[in-house]
């Protein structure tokens, strides 16, 4: 048994002002209140646009992070089977830790960097919008009152 799924769904067009207007309500503008969802939701696309697009850049620099950490183990590996005195040796892998503890924390810092810009953009975008949103309430409120 063969089932078909499909992605795309057709769906007709459908007029809210029109499917609406029998129950006109006075004062109440029906133009007005799809404008303001048509901009909400073009802003809650582009805020997801700015969060994907970070994200994949998070994942990027991870991805990245974690090469350079793999080039440089046998390097790591090879300092830490060089022979010497014990006391040089400890001093050694004391330096060499502690390089690697602070480049780990330095990329840990700029991914938390790039994670905070990706969500800082992306309520940027909502902030704005809610802003606009309640421009428009005042406005169609004002215009109602004239």
């Amino acid at each position: 048994m063969t089932t078909t799924v499909h992605s795309k769904q057709s769906f007709p067009e459908f007029d809210v002002s029109k499917a609406f207007s029998a129950f006109a309500v006075p004062g109440f503008n029906v133009a007005a209140l799809m404008a303001a969802q048509r901009k909400n939701i073009e802003a809650f696309t582009q805020a997801n646009q700015l969060a994907m697009e970070g994200v994949q850049a998070l994942a990027r620099r991870q991805v990245e992070l974690t090469r350079e950490a793999l080039d440089e183990a046998p390097d790591f590996f090879r300092e830490l089977s060089q022979p010497g005195a014990p006391q040089d040796k400890l001093a050694k892998n004391a330096e060499l830790a502690k390089t690697s503890f602070e480049k780990g924390l330095a990329g840990a810092r700029e991914l938390t960097e790039l994670f905070a810009k990706a969500n800082t953009e992306a309520f940027n975008v909502i902030a704005k919008r809610m802003t606009e949103s309640f421009s428009e309430m005042r406005d169609v409120a004002s215009t109602k009152a004239a």
